[in-house]
């Protein structure tokens, strides 16, 4: 009996609980409405997917740089890679995203949402979407610099620098050009500064940071002669800086499009005109070089479609197919010019960081202005002009005073044994190739070799065949 009145208090709840669910059933909602809600979770959709391929572009970065370096640094590359994006994730939640896109009311940084402070669990969720995608642009203004101080630089040092980077000196400069898309507001915006989706913001950051930690540091032991000279020494596989190229052009495609954080019908320009300025940034810098050295070089023809690559991602919604074509070729022939021109004045910069960074960065921004599909007057030239030089006002000084702080304080660069044995060995006890020797010629054929000391030296003999 028990059984049974249990069975039937059971059902009897069941019932009365299926007919409150039913006598609550919420109002069905308009057309209107759930096609909001459809765009709404699109939008989460699109933005978090477009992050996803951004942060893929951390592999491409790494593959790049050690491709472009020499075997005994591999491993050291990998470190400073996984902790860019480790370390700057948290630094980027607990400072950077609250300076970038807190409330604002002078214009020159946010001052709330630190530590996520003003998300509750009952709020908004876009927070937690747009952060994501934020992260991954501050992670890649930090790993830019990393290149440029390859093969020589403390591993302590580079850790200290990657948290001030995204805590602090992309923040900043972000919440000037970007702080309005969230809670805050920058003075830059206000003037009407176009930098879709960071040329300037990330990339330009990213390059100017990087030629001051060059200088600071200093070149690479045997890369400068006591006569003035330039001595190649060369990356050790194209294949691995080749396939990090392709992963950044796939990452593009997040990267650009993927700004609008809205799923709509703009994206399809954004991804052609990313494409096409790639393109024919590849196609410019091979053809420089094979005027240049009398061969199409492969290091040069790769920076070219990174190149072309950093200098339309400011203008990639505001420009014509086009013009996006041009911004690119431009792009691949200021690379080749500007790589020649750093080594002449003996600023060592393994993978060309500065020249495909901040050069066409700084190109990218102003083409923005020059080929804006909207109209092109002297103020928006103007505005375009001055936010250039407003980030490397910014971000030189400050990031050349923190690499001679931390020089000081626990030192930059690693001794010359260290240097010579190889950072994996000095700084990480270990080695990428533990099964093959390692070559001091890397990955380079003879011709390679000669083309890029013909390149770097100024010299105008014919080039031998292999």
């Amino acid at each position: 009996m028990k059984a049974l009145r249990a069975i039937g208090v059971t059902i009897l709840l069941l019932i009365g609980g299926i007919a409150c669910a039913w006598a609550e059933e919420p109002t069905p909602m308009s057309n209107k409405e759930a096609i909001e809600l459809v765009q709404t979770h699109a939008n989460y959709l699109w933005t978090l997917v477009a992050a996803c391929l951004v942060f893929f572009m951390q592999a491409g970065f790494a593959m790049v740089e050690t491709g472009f370096t020499r075997a005994k640094n591999a491993v050291n590359i990998m470190m400073k890679n996984l902790m860019d994006f480790s370390l700057g994730s948290i630094a980027f939640w607990a400072v950077g995203f609250g300076l970038m896109f807190g409330a604002s009311g002078t214009g020159w940084f946010g001052t709330s949402g630190f530590f996520f402070s003003d998300f509750a669990p009952d709020g908004d969720p876009w927070v937690l979407a747009f952060w994501m995608f934020q992260a991954v642009f501050a992670a890649t203004a930090a790993t830019i610099v990393s290149g440029a101080m390859a093969e020589r630089t403390k591993f302590v040092g580079y850790l200290i620098y990657s948290v001030i980077v995204s805590a602090l000196i992309y923040p900043v400069f972000g919440s000037w050009a970007w702080g309005g898309l969230f809670n805050g507001g920058g003075w830059l915006e206000e003037l009407g500064f176009i930098d879709f989706a960071g040329s300037t913001v990330v990339h330009s950051v990213g390059g100017w940071a990087a030629l001051a930690g060059a200088i600071v540091l200093g070149p690479r032991l045997g890369k400068y002669g006591k006569d003035g000279s330039v001595k190649p020494i060369m990356g050790h596989s194209m294949t691995l800086a080749a396939l990090g190229v392709f992963i950044l052009w796939l990452g593009w495609f997040g990267f650009n499009p993927g700004s609008t954080t809205t799923a709509d019908k703009s994206i399809a320009m954004i991804f052609v005109n990313t494409n096409l300025a790639a393109a024919a940034g590849a196609v410019a810098a091979m053809i420089t070089s094979w005027i240049k050295f009398g061969k199409p070089e492969v290091g040069m023809s790769l920076n070219g479609v990174l190149a072309g690559l950093v200098a339309i991602t400011a203008g990639c919604a505001n420009v014509m197919p086009g013009s996006a074509v041009f911004i690119g070729a431009v792009a691949g022939l200021l690379v080749v010019g500007s790589v020649l021109f750093f080594d002449r004045i003996k600023i060592d910069d393994p993978v060309g960081a500065v020249s495909v960074h901040g050069v066409n960065g700084a190109w990218g921004t102003l083409a923005a202005g020059l080929f804006n599909m909207n109209g092109v007057t002297l103020s928006i030239i103007g505005v375009q002009l001055l936010g250039i030089m407003a980030c490397f006002v910014w971000t030189f000084p400050l990031a050349f005073g923190l690499f001679k702080l931390i020089d000081r304080i626990v030192g930059l660069r690693v001794s010359p044994e260290e240097e010579l044995e190889g950072l994996d060995l000095a700084e990480h006890g270990g080695t990428a190739y533990p099964d093959f020797g390692l070559s001091t010629h890397g990955g380079m054929t003879p011709i390679g070799a000669e083309i890029l000391q013909r390149s770097t030296a100024g010299v105008t003999m014919p080039i031998k065949q292999a």
